[in-house]
């Protein structure tokens, strides 16, 4: 249900900044940390990381991080760019 209401949020944000489905800085933004938290919430749950070892969660939670960076790090140098 969480997942599903995640996702939700994605169409919603997507049309409550201006009413038109474009992108913008916000809805990027929020769409990544949104897919994040997302992903975190698979590892935990579906994945069972959340009852292994702490390394292990660890583990996990940095690579939610590096990806999260390296996402956000893309989208800055892409505005830079473009």
């Amino acid at each position: 249900m969480v997942l599903a209401s995640l996702t939700l949020s994605y169409l919603w944000l997507d049309y409550a900044v201006d009413g038109s489905p474009k992108a913008s800085a916000v809805v990027t933004s929020s769409v990544i940390v949104i897919a994040l938290i997302k992903v975190r919430i698979i590892f935990r749950e579906f994945m069972e990381v959340g009852q292994s070892p702490a390394l292990l969660r660890r583990l996990t939670d940095a690579c939610v991080l590096l990806v999260g960076a390296a996402l956000f790090g893309s989208y800055l140098v892409g505005m830079m760019l473009h």
